[in-house]
Parts: structure tokens; sequence; C-alpha cells
């Protein structure tokens, strides 16, 4: 398995049409594919591999680019780029729980809170959680990880004043089932479920750490507790590549 302070050579060939930027990310690709670099790996630094190929860094940034939008590495700003780890599957159903799906595949979940905002509902988010519009509403935008990688990102909202102060909550506990905990919710299920696509904007492309433009998968559902009340309509995008969703 190649770590990330691999001091290998590989020359690349010189005037043969091929561009030395192609040339190192088919180089890579075939590692990865070979298990060479396994998943969840973290490559070489891009000093390292431009050392490796005796290129320049832009050249090594551009084929980790093109790997990148072919969803075999990651790139985090900071940390350095990762082999993709292969989907998870998602199952969709009456009881869909991020921190459970992730932790039966053997990985560690978590969720990050980016922002919370108290705002009167649209007439979409009001209709989702049968309430009147401009009632106010706690939104959530989160971003749902595997093993530090980015799963999905999404927008949350719930009606207040029943769940004021549940920012905090997700925020110290990672997970929307032990936030609703907090607040007496022992347990909620699916009301509904819609499934779409998209690509990714630049600012969904940086929160799930892929190239804009990527493909998404879109869904928005709602959930109630065990009163049959609304408690949630939530928007998530997944990274394609990293879930296979399972309807059940």
């Amino acid at each position: 398995m190649t770590e990330a302070g691999d001091t290998r050579v590989t020359a690349l060939q010189r005037g043969g049409g091929l561009a030395a930027w192609r040339q190192i990310a088919d180089t890579l690709a075939g590692e990865i594919r070979s298990g060479t670099l396994a998943a969840g790996a973290q490559l070489p630094a891009e000093s390292a591999l431009a050392a490796r190929f005796g290129v320049n860094r832009h050249t090594v940034r551009r084929a980790l680019g093109v790997l990148a939008e072919g969803g075999l590495v990651r790139t985090t700003q900071g940390r350095g780029s990762f082999v993709e780890q292969g989907p998870i599957a998602y199952p969709i159903g009456p009881r869909t729980r991020f921190s459970e799906i992730v932790s039966r595949t053997g990985r560690e979940a978590w969720g990050d809170l980016i922002t919370a905002a108290t705002v009167p509902a649209d007439a979409d988010w009001a209709e989702a959680l049968g309430i009147a519009p401009g009632a106010p509403i706690l939104e959530l935008l989160t971003v749902h990880r595997a093993d530090g990688a980015p799963i999905s990102t999404a927008r949350t909202c719930l009606p207040l004043p029943r769940f004021a102060g549940f920012d905090a909550a997700y925020a110290a506990s990672g997970s929307l089932t032990r936030a609703y905990a907090v607040f007496g919710v022992a347990d909620y299920t699916r009301l509904s479920t819609r499934i779409g696509a998209r690509p990714a904007s630049p600012e969904e492309a940086e929160r799930l750490d892929i190239a804009p433009g990527r493909t998404l998968i879109a869904l928005s559902s709602v959930n109630v507790d065990g009163a049959g009340t609304r408690i949630q309509a939530t928007r998530s995008l997944f990274a394609a590549d990293r879930v296979e969703l399972v309807v059940e």
C-alpha cells in the first residue's frame, strides 16, 4: 500500500502527444483501481507528487482535479487529497437515521452545524411543516460526514417555539436523533421523501469536497413525531457517488 510519504520516481513519456497531467492522472487512477492506493488513503502531498513525476505543482493539481471530477479522489483544503471510499448503501424508509446507517458500515458518523437562524417560514417550508406562512422556524445548515468525509449537506427546518435551542443540542451531539432526545422526542418517522438530481453549485461543492458541477442526489423529506405531528422538513444533497439510495 502506498503511503503519503512515498518517494518513488515515475518517468513520464515526453513528446508523445499525451499531456503530463493526463499521464499522472492515469497513473494514479490505475493505482487506485488496483488497490495500491487504498480507499480512504491520503495521497502524497502535491510537492511529493511533483517530485515523483518530475513536474511542477500546477501540473499535479490539474491531474488531481481530473481525478476529483471523476469521483476517484476528494481534496480537502488544508488536509490534502484522499482516495474516495466505496459508496454507502443508504436506505430510505420509515426510520432513516444517518448516524445508524453510517455506523453499520463501520465508519464514524458526525454532523457539523454550519449555520442556524430563526426565519419566517416561506410557503414551501410552511406547507411541509403544516404551519402558517410567516410563522417562525429554526433553519439549520449542516454537513454530515462518514470518517470525516462529507456525504451530504442539508437545510433543515423545525417549528418554533417547540424546538428553540435545538441548534445547540445538535452542535453538541452531531446527531438529529440525539438532539431530538433532548427535546423529549424518543422516536420519529418519515412521512414523505422526494428524490431528484442536479449539479452542485460552487458553494455546495465546497461543503462536500467535490468538483463544481458534479451530480448531487436531492432529497426533500418530512418527519413526524409519535403523535403524527410534523417536526422536521429537510432538503438534503448527497454526493451521488458516495451513496447508493435503497428505497424500502
